[in-house]
Formats: structure tokens, C-alpha cells, sequence
């Protein structure tokens, strides 16, 4: 799996690897961190504290906000990463990036895929994160995503695309980068768009 995804990363991907920043108050960058693990590797999620000012409780790719200090944006994911999941920067491979989308509050966000260690030690800063959790990529190959996940944004109610995973519920950009990444690598077709909700409300 790790050799196809490399491939398929290098051939379809239109972003490039090195992604400078434009407008740092505006950009943000998550890395999709898959193990090495060629026979059954997985994708490293997490879910944010219940306290966190945005995005509680939900969960998302290791990631965050451009600081000035960041060269590029492979900076701002690898740098996150280490302060959320203690992941050590030297050991991910950064094999590619995918486009970027735009967050629900305006953010431009940049995902990178890189290949982390089977056997690294993760620990999740309490300050930000509720845990970490692994989800092999067979689930993704096996189950699409549902369309039956109901959100409320700025008074508007919407119908979006959801993995449900144990406990957890992925959904938002986490869910679409997702999907893009099994589209560009395995070709899905999946169906990434979200809808206004007619569901009546009783």
C-alpha cells in the first residue's frame, strides 16, 4: 500500500511539495501521517479538547496556523505536529501534498501526506487534545462515507460527508481531505460535496 501511495501521490498530485506561504495570517497546514506499514498501514487522527476556543471536540489532522517564524508550510505541519502529537520531525517522510481547501472560518489549508514510523511513540498535548487514534486505511477503502451527518453553521443547516470510526465522527475538511487522498490514490470517485439540510426540525 505504501509503495501505491507514493506513486499515485508523485503522478496525480497538482500541489507540489514546496508550498511557500502567501499570506501567513490566512494559511494553515495539516500533515496526514500514515504508518509504515505496507501491509495494513493506518492514518493518524485526533480529537480536539472539549475546552478548545474552536473546532472542540472534533476531530482533525495533527496541524494548525502559519507562525512567523515558518519557513513553509511543510514547517507549519511538521512544527504542529511535534507540539500536538510528539511526533519528531526527523523521522516523516513528507511524500506529497494535496491541494489546499478553505476552512469554514477562511483558513487556507494545506494537508501533506508523510510516512511516520510504525512503532513511533505518539503523546497527545492535553492542552489541545481530547486523544489520538489510529484508522487503517483498509476502513477508508471499505466503508464511504455517509451522508446523513447534520451540522449547524452561522444559522444554516447542512448535510456533510462522514466517516464513523469506533467512537469518533469524521467529518468537515478532515472528512474531504480524506476523500480527496482515496480519490487521487485509489481512484474512488467519492462524492465529497456537502448539501443544505431540508430535514424539519421538530
Amino acid at each position: 500500500m505504501i509503495k501505491k501511495i507514493r506513486s499515485q501521490l508523485v503522478s496525480t498530485t497538482e500541489a507540489s511539495i514546496d508550498v511557500g506561504i502567501s499570506d501567513s495570517e490566512n494559511e494553515a497546514a495539516v500533515l496526514i501521517a500514515i504508518t509504515d506499514c505496507d501491509h495494513s498501514p493506518s492514518m493518524v487522527l485526533t480529537r480536539r479538547a472539549s475546552h478548545m476556543n474552536s473546532h472542540a471536540g472534533e476531530v482533525a489532522f495533527p496541524g494548525g496556523k502559519v507562525e512567523p517564524a515558518d519557513d513553509d508550510l511543510i514547517v507549519t505541519a511538521l512544527r504542529e505536529s511535534y507540539e500536538e502529537i510528539g511526533l519528531p520531525i526527523e523521522v516523516v517522510d513528507i511524500i506529497g501534498a494535496l491541494p489546499s481547501a478553505t476552512s469554514k472560518f477562511g483558513l487556507q489549508v494545506t494537508p501533506f501526506v508523510g510516512v511516520i514510523p510504525n512503532d513511533v511513540v505518539l503523546q497527545a498535548n492535553e492542552e489541545e487534545l481530547d486523544s489520538i487514534f489510529y484508522v487503517p486505511l483498509q476502513f477508508f477503502l471499505d466503508n464511504k462515507p455517509s451522508n446523513d451527518y447534520e451540522v449547524s453553521f452561522r444559522g444554516v443547516d447542512y448535510i456533510v460527508p462522514c466517516y464513523r470510526y469506533e467512537d469518533y465522527v469524521i467529518w468537515g475538511l478532515t472528512a474531504y481531505f480524506i476523500g480527496d487522498f482515496l480519490n487521487r490514490v485509489y481512484d474512488l470517485g467519492l462524492d465529497l460535496s456537502m448539501a443544505r439540510s431540508h430535514v424539519k426540525k421538530v
